[in-house]
Formats: structure tokens, sequence, C-alpha cells
């Protein structure tokens, strides 16, 4: 073994490795450290084994399913490396033991995360500690890894995210014209609605003349009576849903000018007079134990076996009255409490048959069980060899990282399609953002209404939801108008919370045009300013949160469409990849470097896998504003 050699393998031996994540890309990563000689590994992952994970995430059996991954995979890879030092943590990353000096003890920091939350408050703690960091993602055959040194190359806030897609509420409930909007109706209306707060208020009230909507049973349609039927109750629910409400949009004529008029579909015209008598009873069913709840199914019942079949609007409306009949025989005192799970069969189940029906009423495509199921549960089905691939090209940074050999970090992006005969497209990284607000600190700025707006809004829309802050803290000057902390008094939180309640104008320390606010996070040791700029209207559909803020790294507009995202939960989040017209090395166009199917691909990803993806980036792709480094090929 020459010197370099050595070198190499004592500063493997000797680091001190933190995983964050021990999913998808978490397994592979895990096995792959061991083998190439790491000793001192620790894992954190908050997550249990699902029976979903066991098709790619190697080191978990059936046996597993309900035990800690972190666990499970540190006793895993012990069987075959039983000498190196391997600690789990089964706790979530943002938890207060996991600060800036739990961070500082690590050499490198690697990441296989799967929200941008978390990814975010990693980031920003690898900052403060200053740990280098390698982060990754997979989606399908897409895979990325890039490499984060505090001062040499971006941070992981530097560039532009692909921001969560929402679409209008008033499109959900009234003007679908995508299978995506039949989908969110069904699952966050309808779902929420019946299994769900039954309190909550939505447009599923509506009726079809003033005459029904005055009666008791029209304001009780939600509300099963004592003797009542459930097969009759889910045809109320579907009469009312499908038939009622279609007729009440209907008779609004200005709406449909210029679009195509949905139909209103009656249980009577597609059911037979009882179902009982044909199905069977639901009493019959042979999953009844509790703890087998999430596999309840009505697809049995109905003789339906393959959830790539796609059903005609008669079997999904046989599925939406068997699927409502069993939540009432079997689950019933869920019912009040139950969220979409895409994990719970019969929920899937009934959403599918409910976005199919109101799809088949507005004339659009219907979807198989299996789509439907990727479309609700945000899925893009993982390929193991794509996290294989990426785990490896983590420790090939990893190990650059430990040898400080930064001319050679890269950036490298696993293509679906060869591009230039080659499917891994390696990049040096970017230099720092000087407008991050993260790294850089550069100021932000906020458009907002401050008469109209309270430091609630200001709180959960800007500085929890999009800057990330878990444990912020927020000041005027010298006047603090919001903190948490376990460690205030019951004086101090009543201000606080008095002050959340409050307008900005309103506040002790009045927030108005020109004000500047600096907000800070203690636990993740960030701390930037945020120029107030008053503003006085806002548009509703582009604009829905009523504030705009500037210079943080949100998804830019693409195709006219705005990039502001909304809080509504009856919104559906769509991963999107700007692109840009060139790179800025050499003038390569996307064209000359990047086949068009990749390119398409990466620009319409819908949807997230429940442990692996991550917002993957267009490789050929950068702001024109932005700096790059020129490409290296091997």
């Amino acid at each position: 073994m020459d010197t370099q050699q050595q070198q190499q393998q004592s500063a493997i031996q000797g680091a001190k490795v933190l995983m964050v994540g021990a999913g998808g890309i978490g397994c592979e990563l895990l096995k792959t450290l061991a083998l190439s000689g790491f000793h001192d590994i620790h894992i954190i992952d908050m997550d249990t084994i699902e029976v979903s994970n066991l098709n790619r995430q190697f080191l978990f059996r059936r046996s597993h399913v309900g035990q800690s991954k972190a666990k499970v995979a540190r006793d895993a890879v012990l069987r075959f490396r039983p000498h190196i030092n391997i600690r789990s943590y089964h706790a979530n990353v943002k938890n207060p033991e996991f600060d800036v000096d739990f961070f500082k003890q690590f050499d490198v920091v690697l990441n296989g995360l799967d929200n941008l939350d978390a990814r975010r408050h990693v980031n920003r703690l690898c900052l403060a500690a200053d740990v280098p960091l390698v982060e990754s993602g997979t989606t399908g055959f897409l895979g990325q890894v890039t490499v984060h040194v505090k001062g040499k190359t971006e941070c992981y806030e530097c560039q532009t995210k692909p921001t969560p897609k929402t679409y209008p509420v008033c499109t959900i409930t009234s003007t679908p014209t995508k299978f995506v909007h039949c989908i969110v109706w069904a699952k966050e209306l309808l779902f929420a609605k019946l299994f769900g707060d039954k309190n909550q208020d939505n447009d599923l009230n509506v009726r079809a003349n003033k005459a029904a909507s005055s009666s008791k049973e029209t304001e009780d349609v939600f509300e099963l009576a004592e003797d009542e039927d459930i097969e009759q109750y889910g045809r109320k629910i579907y009469d009312h849903v499908f038939g009622y409400n279609i007729e009440a949009a209907l008779s609004n004529e200005e709406t449909w000018k210029n679009r195509r008029r949905p139909r209103p579909i009656y249980s009577k015209d597609v059911l037979p007079e009882s179902l009982s008598q044909k199905n069977g009873s639901t009493q019959n069913c042979s999953a009844t134990s509790v703890d087998d709840s999430a596999m309840v199914s009505a697809m049995p019942l109905l003789g339906l076996k393959n959830p790539q079949e796609l059903w005609g609007l008669t079997q999904n409306s046989l599925v939406f009255i068997e699927a409502l009949k069993l939540f009432f025989a079997k689950r019933k005192k869920e019912i009040g409490h139950l969220t979409f799970d895409k994990d719970d069969q019969l929920a899937v189940e009934f959403v599918t048959a409910a976005a199919n029906i109101r799809a088949e009423s507005f004339g659009i495509p219907l979807h198989s069980l299996f789509e439907a199921k990727g479309i609700a549960g945000n899925i893009v089905h993982a390929v193991a060899t794509t996290n294989a691939i990426v785990a490896g090209l983590i420790v090939i940074e990893a190990i650059k990282v430990l040898k400080k050999d930064a001319d050679k970090y890269r950036m490298t992006y696993c293509l679906e399609h060869p591009s230039r005969k080659m499917l891994l497209m390696p990049v040096e990284p970017f230099e720092p953002n000087p407008s991050c607000y993260v790294c850089s600190k550069t100021p932000l700025v906020l458009e907002i209404n401050t008469q109209k707006s309270k430091l609630r809004d200001l709180v959960d829309k800007i500085v929890k939801a999009k800057l990330g802050m878990n444990l912020p803290l927020i000041m005027h000057g010298a006047s603090l108008l919001y903190e948490v902390g376990d460690d205030l008094d019951d004086i101090m939180v009543a201000n606080y919370n008095a002050n959340l309640e409050k307008s900005l104008s309103e506040l002790p320390s009045p927030v108005i045009n020109g004000s500047i606010l600096t907000v800070e996070d203690l636990q993740q040791e960030l701390s930037c300013k945020i120029n107030v700029k008053h503003r006085e209207e806002f548009d509703e559909e582009k604009e829905p949160e009523g504030m705009v803020l500037s210079g943080w790294t949100q998804s830019r507009a693409t195709n006219g469409e705005s990039a502001s995202t909304s809080n509504n939960e009856s919104a559906v989040e769509v991963t999107e990849s700007s692109s840009g017209p060139e790179i800025a090395s050499k003038k390569r166009k996307l064209s000359e470097t990047q086949p068009e199917n990749h390119k398409r691909e990466t620009e319409n990803v819908e949807s997230e896998d429940d442990d692996d993806l991550m917002e993957i980036e267009n490789p050929m792709t950068v702001s024109k504003k932005k700096k790059r480094v020129a490409y290296t090929f091997p």
C-alpha cells in the first residue's frame, strides 16, 4: 500500500461520520460505509419499518416491521462488521439534543432525508458547526449527490428548490380539469369530512336548491342517524356530492360558458337497489382485527384483485359504498379522527373511487387504484439500483472531504438516459451564492399588509413555513415581539401569545412600511433580516397567502404560474424543477449536454417517494445570474 492509500485509509478509519436517514438510500449507505472501512458511524432516523419498505431497504425483514429503522439497520450491519462502532438514534434530527455542539463532533454529515424542512435544518446546523455536508436524493431512475462545505461551495439553500405546487380551492371544489384535482377533492375534502373532523367547513354542504337546503336532512347530510342503514347513508352521501352539488354548480351558467359542463351522477342510475345480497355482508370481511385496520379492504368483497386494473363507473361506485360501509363496520372508533394515509388500504380505495366518480362527472380520464395511490400519496416508486449508485457516490465524496481534496469535489447527477454516453454526470460545485440569506446573510424583503396581517400570519406562513425555523425569535429594533422556548415564564408566554393575535401595526413596537425585523433560530444558530414593505392588495389566486417574500430560495414560476404557495390544506403538492436557458460554463446549451427526454423527466416529477426522494435538480441548468465552475468529465 503506497503512502497516498495509507493516508486515505487512515482518514477513513479515524473519521466520525453522522448519517441522517436510514431508508432507501440510508440502508445502502450504511452498508457501503461499513465495507469501505469506516469505523465510527452514527445514524439518526425517526421512522419505523413498514411492509412497503422491504422491496428495496434490504437490511430489513418482515419480522422487523414496526421497529426502528436506525436500530435495525445498525444491528444488521454489525452482524457482518462486528468490530466497528455504530450508534443509532431513533429520533427526529430536529430534536433539541441534536444541536450545534452535537454536530461539531463529526468530521462529515451524510444526508438521506425525505423532506425539504429537515434538509434545511441539517444544512443550517452544519454551517453553524462548520462541518461538511454531503446531500443526496433519488427519484425513480434519477439521482444526485452534492457537496456543501462552508465558505468553499454553495450551501444547500443557495439554489432554488422545487416548491410544492398548489391549486386554487375554487378549481378543486368547482371546476376540476385534471385527475389530481379530483384526488385532492376526494382526499382533503370528502374523506376529511366523512372520517375526520365533521365540524370543519368546506364546500361539500352545497345543495341544489334553497328549498332543499332549508331542511334538517340537508343540514345534517353528513351525520349518520342512530337508526339509519349504513348503505342508505352511503347512497345519501353519494347523491349529495356527485348529484345535488353538481346540479348546484350547473345553475351558475356563467361558469360554464367556456367550459365543459359536468354531469350529475346519482346512485339509483348506477347501482342496484340493494348491495347486501349482491356482495355479501361487510360483517363477513376477513380483516376484522383492530391491529389489521390498515389492511381492511373492499376489493375482495367485489371480486377486484388487480390494483392496476381500470375500474368503470359502476365498479368505482360499488367500491365507494362498500369502503364507506367497512369504515363504519370495522373502524367506527377511528371515525372523527382519521386523516388520509397512503398505507391505509381502505382509505386509498375510498379516495380512488370518489376521485374517479368525480372525474367521470367532469369528463376527466379515470385512473387505476395503483395510479391514484401514487398521486394521493405523492409517490414516485423507488428504484433500488439508483439508491445503491447514489450511496456509492456519497461515500466517494465523503472520502474526498476527509482528505480535504477540495479540487476534486463533484456534484454528480444520475441520469435515466445516457448523455454523451454517460449515465453519471459530474459537475464542479457552485461557489457560495452571495444572495443566499442562510450562508451570506442577505436581507429578505416581505411585502405584507401591516394593518390587516397578524403576527401569527408572519410566524406561520413566513418564519416557519418558508424560512424553516423551528424555535423562532422575532425582534423589531430592541423590542422582542415573539419567542419560543421551554425556559419562558407564564407571563412572557402570555405576552407573546397576545402579540400573535395583533396586526403588525398594532404590536408594542409597531411594524410598518420600512421596518426591519430580525428573525433568529437559536437551535440552528441562524439569523436573518427582513425588510418590511407595506402593500394594500394581493391577488387571491396567485398570492393566496396575502404576503410575498423575496430573496429566499423559492422556485421560480414556470409556464406563467405564480411561485407562491398556499398553506391551504386542500392544495396538492407537486414537485417541479425550474429550467434556465443555458449553463454558464462554456456557454453549452441544455440541449447540447442533456437529452430532451431527461429534461422532460426532470421537469415533470409530480410526487414523492415515502423515504427516498429529494428535489432532483436539472443538472445542466442554472440561472443566468449564477456562477458555475467549469465542467469536468472523467
